[in-house]
């Protein structure tokens, strides 16, 4: 029994050591929350704190590297454009990272995206007033590997949408973004009388309609403007930052707006999430300030919210900021 105790005490002191030899916090993760993690970092530099280190790796990356281990070569917390999936929380487990506290930062939209100087017109010829509106249903046609009837144009979908060559940039698959999308869009979306037998809702097109994109999102600003009609899909506060390019289509007829996301109005709505390692806290220096800045009335109801942030509900802020004092494992 001695023994054991006498490992257990080498073993915790070995894990504390090893993290406490790094002086920064690393961060790792969504795209999305990348620019908001990126100005609260730049906050607490300012203030005198040595700059956190932040990687875009996109969620599932992020998980990966996140729940590898515990120790100063593995991150301190990971961002996530969507709720870490069971299967990423038993990695964890079974990388010795046991306790974990979620925070759901904020609401986001997903936008389907287009170049701001290009008019869409109907058959006819005539401007579409309010620009274009898509069906989840639509959509899903346009970028359904199985979709039996495989348009070229979205006038193929339906007559009232212009004769326009179908052109998507899409997230990755390590995309938090892809993962919410293919949950609100492609699979909600999929029509299944036009499924081929045994086809998948959610695979995506490999014939050129729809490509690609990596985790940064000016790739997929650069292909919409150099392409006329051709859409790109990421997040709100990337589309909010850049309203000068790009404008986004209506989807069942309601605009992305920070009203419709916070409401759930707005129909490929989300929230935002950071995880964080306990066992890091209170080791790695300043980590539990950063958490308390990204979550202040200072960064949510001001700088964070003119880059793009969408505010929680008074009641889910609340949660959050329990779990936070708590430091309250979120399963």
């Amino acid at each position: 029994m001695k023994k054991f105790v006498l490992s257990l005490i080498i073993v915790t002191f070995a894990i504390t050591s090893s993290v406490s030899a790094r002086d920064y916090i690393s961060i790792v993760g969504s795209s999305t929350v990348y620019p908001f993690a990126t100005l609260v970092a730049e906050k607490m530099a300012s203030e005198g704190m040595k700059a956190p280190v932040i990687e875009s790796t996109g969620s599932g990356g992020g998980h990966k590297l996140f729940c590898a281990g515990v120790g100063v070569e593995h991150p301190d917390i990971t961002n996530s454009s969507r709720a870490q999936k069971d299967k990423e929380f038993k990695l964890c487990q079974d990388g010795g990272v046991m306790d974990i506290v979620e925070v759901r930062v904020s609401n986001d939209g997903i936008a389907f995206a287009y170049s701001s100087d290009y008019e869409w017109k109907d058959t006819n010829g005539a401007a579409m007033k309010g620009g274009i509106d898509l069906s989840k249903e639509e959509i899903w046609q346009a970028m359904a590997r199985d979709n039996k009837d495989a348009p070229s144009t979205w006038f193929e979908i339906d007559k009232r949408l212009p004769k326009v060559e179908i052109s998507i940039m899409a997230p990755p698959p390590s995309s938090g973004t892809r993962d919410a999308f293919d949950s609100l869009v492609m699979k909600k979306g999929c029509v299944k009388d036009m499924l081929v037998a045994d086809g998948d809702c959610k695979a995506y097109r490999e014939d050129g309609h729809v490509i690609e994109g990596g985790e940064n999102d000016e790739l997929y600003v650069e292909h919409i403007t150099k392409e006329q009609g051709a859409f790109g899909i990421f997040g709100y506060s990337f589309l909010a930052n850049n309203e000068d390019k790009i404008s986004a289509s209506k989807i069942n007829g309601v605009e992305i707006s920070q009203e419709g996301i916070q409401d759930y109005s707005y129909p490929i709505a989300r929230p935002l999430f950071f995880y964080i390692k306990k066992a890091h806290v209170g080791v790695i220096p300043g980590l539990m300030d950063y958490v308390n800045e990204f979550v202040s009335e200072e960064a949510t109801e001001g700088y964070l919210l003119d880059a793009g942030l969408v505010e929680l509900s008074p009641a889910d802020r609340s949660k959050v900021l329990d779990d936070i004092a708590n430091l309250t494992n979120y399963k």
